[in-house]
């Protein structure tokens, strides 16, 4: 674990055994990003060269079937990482149950700039909603097209929520 991770595992409680008893291998920060347009909330984001790539093709190929795929999140950093599960915390969550919906500093995709939050008009973001969208079933047919594949399918590996709106390369 590097020492920035090692840092926030003991500020924010993190157990010990987090990656290992998860199988989660950690992940370094992206070092070369790309702008791929703002989020829902107008919020400017950012992936790798190659996922860049990969969305905008992926993005215009669902446009061509008539889906209208959307970006909430790319790129997050360790540092910003552990400033989501601060909040949590403060709001009065445990570290068990944000672990079970986030994963922990230095283990979350996001920070390679290869992992995408993705939503569509008419389905509420993050949420299994988005299952019963036409963009999911599109994406389940067509995503591996652009390299994409969903991280987190029900009862995965990771002990990570299901997660049909993360996709990654």
């Amino acid at each position: 674990m590097n020492k920035l991770s090692r840092q926030f595992h003991q500020e924010l409680g993190i157990p010990h055994d987090y990656a290992l008893e998860r199988n989660l291998p950690e992940f370094a920060e992206a070092i070369e990003l790309v702008e791929v347009g703002p989020n829902l909330v107008g919020k400017m984001q950012r992936l790798s060269p190659r996922a860049a790539a990969s969305w905008q093709k992926m993005l215009e190929a669902a446009a061509g079937d008539g889906i209208r795929l959307l970006i909430v999140s790319g790129f997050r950093s360790i540092e910003y990482q552990a400033e989501l599960l601060r909040a949590k915390l403060s709001a009065g969550l445990s570290i068990e149950k944000i672990l079970q919906v986030s994963a922990a500093p230095g283990y979350s995709q996001h920070h390679t700039g290869d992992a995408i939050d993705i939503a569509t008009p008419g389905s509420r973001p993050l949420t299994e909603e988005f299952e019963s969208s036409e963009a999911f079933e599109w994406l389940q047919k067509d995503a591996n097209n652009y390299g994409f594949s969903m991280s987190y399918p029900r009862d995965n590996v990771h002990g990570i929520i299901y997660e049909p709106w993360h996709w990654s390369l």
